[in-house]
């Protein structure tokens, strides 16, 4: 029986710190996510700095969490894997730092993620049958894509708008 692989998976590339623990690529043994929506409303969108700021303040309890809820020991994590892009810079930069200190302390290998193909790889956690290939529309922040997923880590985008992501009218 081959062993189970436990990844640690931390997104920080806008206004969420969000730490989840993934067993196989289909389970969630847990998420946590901290939202700073109420915090930037105010300024009528996302300012960077005050992003990055409450991601220092976020990832250490955010990541706390998700082992607790996950019912496992560090030790435990076969991979560790940060967004590293694109998104805010600064924001990036505390979920990628957090994760680079976790991996050296422990010894536990670091991979980095795109956050476009983070978006893609959701879709095994929701569909857990779902294999490639297929086609997937992707919408995060300002744009759109329509991507052909050939293969788990192979994909060619087919469309995607310039400005902006397509929005549902209501």
């Amino acid at each position: 029986m081959s062993k189970d692989i436990i990844t640690m998976g931390i997104e920080s590339s806008c206004d969420e710190t969000s730490v989840a623990i993934v067993k196989n690529g289909r389970e969630i043994l847990s998420n946590v996510i901290d939202t700073q929506i109420p915090i930037h409303e105010k300024y009528g969108g996302v300012v960077p700095e005050i992003a990055s700021r409450n991601h220092i303040e976020a990832i250490s309890r955010v990541y706390k969490k998700a082992i607790d809820d996950a019912k496992i020991k560090i030790s435990e994590i076969s991979a560790i894997t940060p967004t590293y892009g694109p998104g805010l810079v600064g924001a990036l930069l505390v979920g990628l730092s957090y994760a680079k200190a976790l991996s050296f302390a422990n010894n536990i290998p670091l991979v980095g993620v795109n956050h476009i193909e983070g978006h893609i790889a959701a879709n095994y956690l929701t569909y857990k049958e779902l294999e490639p290939p297929f086609l997937c529309v992707m919408m995060s922040g300002g744009n759109t894509q329509i991507i052909h997923v050939k293969d788990y880590t192979k994909f060619e985008v087919l469309g995607k708008t310039r400005d902006d992501a397509i929005r549902r009218s209501i």
